[in-house]
């Protein structure tokens, strides 16, 4: 097994064909089926099949592409760090965003990095908090901002931000930003919710007890952007943080009011491993989300938040 097959094994996974990874990669057709052959017979499996859209991953194959992708990343990175000590620096970044907080923090952060490090090739990936934990825990990702974690063995954590949650209902509810509401008040509201064990979930499943409310969740789902559609359309209620819904307020597509109950915020912290370097242009990177999201907090585009980093 070497990186030429990898390589070929995620082309022909991606585009689901030999003739297009074979373009992708630049080399002949029979150079790529040759690498997937040797490939099959170092591991004793076939890792695709023939189907109706094209070559598709067989099990062996899915658990194949799985790993080669943390292989290969982790090696670009290597090779991306093996430079000269007065080198600029350069290297691939991947950092992981809240759903909530991308449309905020994305460009900007993007600008800054093209400007302070242009050799920097950086990486976003969104997602919820359960999920951006595992990414980074299992190498995916380098760094990510999660809701309140404390430190682990396996993650250090410096906090940021405090925020508010607030609930948020269709055009045509009475919800407003000057009347906040209580956590009791939603009992009997119909309720659209990530599920368990996503960081807003966590919060009001430890918040209900101590207020003696059972939420009526009809429906969960782990796509913010669903759970936003839904409420639009009139199908319930949801709890997010202002900073996901200040757009669709202004556009009135959806009115919103702050949750009074004091447990009921969240703590965005940044979130590194404990179990591997933090590369110099990770530490870079990471350096600059701090700074934008601070401007955004001085700025009032985040409101609600409280910056609570020194």
């Amino acid at each position: 097994m070497d990186i030429k097959q990898l390589r070929a094994l995620l082309a022909v996974a991606e585009t689901g064909s030999v003739t297009r990874a074979a373009e992708a990669l630049h080399i002949v057709q029979p150079a790529v089926s040759r690498q997937l052959k040797l490939l099959e017979e170092d591991v004793g499996s076939a890792l695709f099949e023939r189907g109706r859209y094209g070559m598709e991953l067989t099990e062996a194959g899915e658990i194949l592409v799985e790993h080669a992708r943390r292989a290969l990343l982790e090696l670009d990175r290597a090779r991306a760090e093996i430079q000269p000590s007065d080198a600029q620096i350069s290297g691939v970044v991947t950092i992981g965003l809240l759903s909530s907080t991308a449309d905020l923090l994305a460009e900007p952060l993007l600008n800054e990095v093209k400007i302070r490090h242009p050799a920097v090739s950086l990486r976003i990936s969104v997602g919820y908090a359960g999920h951006l934990r595992d990414w980074l825990e299992s190498g995916e990702i380098d760094a990510a901002l999660l809701y309140n974690p404390k430190a682990t063995p396996t993650i250090q954590a410096q906090p940021l931000l405090d925020e508010r949650l607030c609930v948020v209902g269709p055009p045509s509810s009475t919800l407003r930003p000057n009347r906040p509401r209580a956590l009791a008040d939603l009992a009997s509201w119909p309720m659209i919710l990530p599920s368990a064990p996503h960081g807003i979930r966590n919060l009001l499943e430890q918040a209900c007890p101590g207020t003696g409310t059972k939420l009526n969740v009809v429906l969960e789902t782990n796509a913010m952007s669903v759970q936003k559609q839904l409420v639009v359309r009139g199908h319930g209620f949801t709890i997010l943080p202002s900073i996901a819904v200040i757009d669709d307020v202004a556009r009135k597509q959806l009115r919103a009011a702050p949750l009074s109950d004091p447990e009921l915020q969240r703590t965005i912290v940044l979130a590194l491993p404990n179990t591997r370097r933090i590369a110099m242009a990770v530490k870079a990177v990471c350096s600059i989300l701090v700074l934008e999201m601070k401007r955004a907090v001085e700025r009032g585009d985040w409101p609600t938040a409280r910056w609570i980093a020194e």
